[in-house]
Formats: C-alpha cells, structure tokens, sequence
C-alpha cells in the first residue's frame, strides 16, 4: 500500500489518529486482494480503495466511528437480496476488512517500517483481527480482547511491538517470514499462546515486499514505453544496453536505473548478487543474436516470472535454433514468450507495451488473454 502507507506514517508523525481500513480475506469474485487499504483522516480525507466503490460510502462511517472511540471492528461485505446496491459488493463476492485507529502510540512500528521501504527492506506488519473467547472450547483464555487490534513490525529478523505473549510472537514472526519471502498478505490462526492448532486468535500478516523487478534489454523506443507501463505496474524497472550513446536516463526517464553493460554479462551479475528472483521479468527487446542468445541462454536456465523476446517469426525461428544448440531443453523452450507479448493489433511502441504488459499480468494470475464477453464465471479471483 505504498501511497496509504506514506499518508498514514506522515499523519501519524504530525499527531494526527486516524483511521486504517484493510481487506484481510476475500472469497470467490472480489474486486481486490488481502492487503488492499483505505485511510481515513480526522479531517475526512480519504486514500486508497478496498472495493473500487461498492462498500466506501459504508465503511467510510464505519472508519469515522472506529477513530472516534478507537475500538477495531472487523466488518464482512457481501451481497444481498435487497441491499446489493446500498451496502454490499454487486459483483457477487465477499470481503473480510479489519478496521483500527492508528496515532502516535504506533508509531514504532510505523517508522519500523517506513525505514524499512527507505532501505528497499521487506518489512511486514502483523495485527491481530479477530480474538474469539472459546479456545479451546471451555476454556477461559487469558486477556482476550487485549489482543484485539495489538500490532508487531517484522524488519529481517527485528521485531518492533508485541502481541501480547512472546510465544505467539515467536510463532507469527516464524510463519509471517514465510509469506514475505513470497510477498504474500494472509490471516493466519493461532491459540492464545501461539499454539498454531489453535483457533483463539486470527492475524493478518501485510507484507510491505520489495517490489518486483522488470529488466528491459536494449534501448530502444519501444523499450521507453515497455519501461513507462513497467513502472505503472509497480515495478521497479532497469533498462539495460551495451550502447552508451543510446543507454542514457534522459531517454528513460520512467526507468529506476540505466546501465550500460552487455546484456548477458548484467543479467549473470545481478543473478550472482541474488537481486534476481521468480518475481523477475525480463523483456528482450535488442532483436540482434549476438547481444539476444547469451542473455536468453541464461535467463531461461533461471526460473524468472517472465522472459519474453522482440522479433519477427523468421527472428523467433532462428532464435529458437541457436538456443536449442545451446542445449536448452523443450520445457526451458516453453517458458519463451517470443514474439512477445499478446494480439491486440497495435502498431506503435506504447501499444506494443499495453500488449507486453497484458501478457505478463495474464501470466502473473493465470489469466487466459479472452475477451470477458466470451467467458463465464467471475470476473475477479480471490488470490
């Protein structure tokens, strides 16, 4: 949540509470995902979205009267008979949003964190949102509804906060590593005493990864536009070329970094130095074999998100061959999107990248390219 984050953490520091509100869980179609915020200010300020429009104008009241009395609420939207147009997701799908005050006394875990995405750290916060007193059944828990709304921040191996018992931190910390070596936010379920068979306690892990990168070889016009919708995307994009004249920041602008350096010989560096991992997408769009085959041999040796390849069928058939001496295998071969990116008819360099980023973000989630008149089922997925 890079823009409510930084709206949250700036408010806080000047004094201000407010009012966070974020989409824990989500089943069958749901316009966002886990992780998805909204901020509320004291002054009525709004940022961000969990719904794309069904539930704000409800959750915005709700919000109001959690900074009011500072008490979380955990609220479920879903649809209805009769309401499906006031309060509730039309769209057919369910949401799960944890609704808390944050003011000055979380500010260790918010500077925790904000330092953390100066630094390009991956960072996670781990709140607890639900506190049921009946685990296990009978028993009387010790101090349910202090944990309701208690926060820690998880900064590599540092934690910031507690939860209110140190098994329980132990525990979450260890599971909640996991989920952001993915980049993935979750609920995760716990006893009271960070028993992991326990049903007492419900936390939701939001991960602040670093973001994924785009690796655009060859500096060339379309490259300028592949690298502007990169960036769009939220990734943190390099374009790479070994021609100074041409690998210059005046003509990325968009780009995070230019460098100038033999394709092959960057993408091996940056692999060795592990700032390369299954997030990574690569776009090769240099189309000449002598900079093209090297690199494509070694990105497709690597179990990268996406490595797609500019250049006519001819191109594609000739390439083909070079890496199949090579030695690639047919299911290396496979994971070649070349030529790159999907038929949408376009002709110019920003169209071409509008069709490169529609197939990465159908490779991302699974998507099947079609049109949605020519499908059933739901629009959106819950991940």
């Amino acid at each position: 949540m890079p823009d409510v984050f930084d709206e949250l953490h700036r408010r806080c520091r000047s004094g201000e509470g407010v009012a966070l509100a974020t989409v824990v869980a989500t089943w069958r179609s749901a316009p966002q995902p886990p992780g998805a915020t909204m901020l509320v200010a004291a002054d009525g300020t709004v940022t961000g979205s969990v719904s794309g429009g069904c539930v704000e104008a409800d959750l915005y009241e709700r919000a109001r009267h959690v900074l009011a009395t500072g008490s979380p609420e955990l609220i479920r939207y879903g649809i209805s008979d009769d309401d499906a147009y006031t309060v509730g997701l039309t769209c057919g799908g369910m949401l799960d949003v944890f609704v808390e005050r944050f003011d000055a006394d979380g500010l260790a875990a918010l500077d925790a964190v904000a330092a953390a995405r100066r630094a390009g750290q991956p960072a996670a916060v781990i709140t607890c949102v639900t506190a049921d007193a009946s685990d296990p059944p009978g028993a009387a828990p010790a101090d349910p509804a202090g944990r309701l709304g208690r926060r820690l921040a998880l900064v590599g191996q540092q934690v910031t906060g507690s939860l209110g018992d140190d098994r329980l931190d132990a525990a979450a910390t260890a599971d909640a590593l996991g989920l952001l070596a993915a980049g993935h936010s979750a609920v995760l379920r716990y006893g009271y005493h960070g028993e992991r068979r326990g049903t007492g306690l419900s936390l939701f892990v939001a991960a602040h990864a670093i973001p994924p990168r785009m690796i655009v070889f060859g500096a060339i016009d379309f490259a300028a536009a592949v690298a502007r919708i990169g960036a769009f995307l939220g990734y943190r994009v390099t374009v790479c070329d070994a021609r100074p004249v041409f690998a210059t920041a005046r003509r990325f602008p968009d780009a995070d970094e230019v460098v100038v350096q033999w394709p092959h010989r960057y993408l091996h560096a940056e692999l060795d130095a592990g700032r390369v991992d299954e997030r990574t997408v690569a776009c090769v769009l240099t189309h000449d074999p002598k900079f093209d085959v090297p690199l494509l041999e070694l990105a497709l040796r690597h179990r990268l998100a996406y490595v797609g390849a500019m250049g006519s069928r001819r191109t594609h058939d000739e390439r083909h061959k070079r890496l199949r001496e090579a030695g690639l295998s047919a299911e290396q071969l496979g994971r070649l999107a070349s030529p790159i990116g999907l038929d949408l008819g376009g002709r110019t360099p920003e169209e071409t990248a509008v069709s490169v980023a529609a197939q990465i973000v159908a490779g991302r989630w699974g998507g099947s390219g079609h049109p949605l008149t020519t499908l059933a089922g739901p629009i959106h997925h819950s991940a």
